[in-house]
C-alpha cells in the first residue's frame, strides 16, 4: 500500500485508521437513512421500511464497533497513557465518547423495535444521528491528535509490539 493512503507512518496507527476507515462505510449506509428521515424524503410506507432497514444496519454494526473499541481501550490506550497519562486529557474525553456512542446506539435499538409514525421514527432516529456525529469527530480527533502523539512518544520496541497486539479482525 502506497503512504499516502494513510494520515499517519506508524503500521499499528495504520490499523486503526483503515479499522475506521471501515466503520465510516458502514456508518455511511446507515445514515443515510437517518438523513432522508430527518428530511422527510420517504413516504410513510418507505419511511417505516428504512427504519427496518436503520435497526438493522445499526444492530450490525455494533460488533465490529465494539471490537475496535476493545483493541483501543485494551492495547492502545494503556499505551500511550503510561506517557500521556489517564486521569485527564485527550484520552479521558476519548474514551467517554466511545461511552457515549454505545449509549445512542443502544438507546435508539431499544426503543425502535416496533411500528411507529413517521414522527416517532424521526425523534428515534436522532440517536443514530448524533452516533455518526460523535463517531465521525471521534475518529478525526484520535487520527489527528493520538496518532500522532503516538508516533512522538512509544519506543520501536513498544510500536512494534503495539502493532502485533492490533492486528487482529474486528468482524
Amino acid at each position: 500500500m502506497e503512504n499516502t493512503k494513510f494520515r499517519t507512518p506508524l503500521p499499528a496507527m495504520r490499523i486503526l485508521e483503515n479499522e475506521h476507515g471501515y466503520l465510516s462505510h458502514l456508518m455511511s449506509q446507515w445514515h443515510s437513512i437517518v438523513l432522508n428521515l430527518q428530511n422527510d424524503r420517504y413516504t410513510t410506507d418507505q419511511a417505516g421500511q428504512e427504519f427496518v432497514r436503520l435497526r438493522q444496519l445499526l444492530a450490525e454494526f455494533k460488533a465490529p464497533l465494539e471490537q475496535h473499541t476493545k483493541k483501543e481501550e485494551a492495547f492502545f490506550f494503556p499505551l500511550l497513557g503510561q506517557y500521556i497519562g489517564h486521569d485527564q486529557g485527550p484520552l479521558v474525553s476519548i474514551e467517554n465518547e466511545h461511552e457515549e456512542i454505545v449509549a445512542y446506539i443502544d438507546h435508539f435499538l431499544h426503543h425502535s423495535d416496533g411500528n411507529f409514525s413517521m414522527q416517532e421514527m424521526k425523534d428515534m432516529s436522532r440517536d443514530a444521528g448524533e452516533a455518526f456525529e460523535i463517531l465521525t469527530v471521534h475518529f478525526v480527533k484520535e487520527e489527528s491528535v493520538l496518532f500522532p502523539m503516538t508516533a512522538q512518544v512509544l519506543k520501536q520496541a513498544e510500536q512494534e509490539r503495539l502493532y502485533e497486539e492490533l492486528h487482529t479482525l474486528i468482524l
